[in-house]
């Protein structure tokens, strides 16, 4: 089933400097797996490549069932630096959990009952 990542997963995302990170969280171990084989760096850079200037890096943190992207070049200079309307990288988050993921049905209906 081909779902937006925000049925499946929560994310929070923030500044590092010059660049943000997307914290995805599985909403189930079983999801996780899943997201874990299909969301990687090439995944990510190509549909969020035009605020991640600087190329996709992702980290795994599986014991909160996470993956954790930085998105490298995306503030232009930074909170204080940048005329960028999101300097934060408060809605990269956002912007990760629109786009559609393809999930096995039986792991939808496992999490929305």
């Amino acid at each position: 089933m081909l779902v937006p990542l925000e049925k499946v997963a929560f994310a929070r995302s923030g500044d590092k400097g010059e660049d943000s990170n997307v914290g995805l969280i599985a909403r189930s171990p079983a999801i996780y797996e899943v997201l874990r084989a299909v969301i990687t760096e090439q995944w990510v850079g190509e549909r969020l490549g035009a605020i991640a200037r600087g190329g996709v890096r992702r980290y795994e943190v599986p014991n909160v069932l996470g993956l954790n992207f930085l998105l490298r070049d995306s503030l232009g200079g930074g909170g204080t630096a940048s005329l960028l309307t999101d300097a934060q990288g408060k809605t990269h988050a956002q912007a990760l959990l629109r786009c559609q993921v393809e999930i096995p049905d039986d792991l939808v209906a496992e999490v929305y009952g």
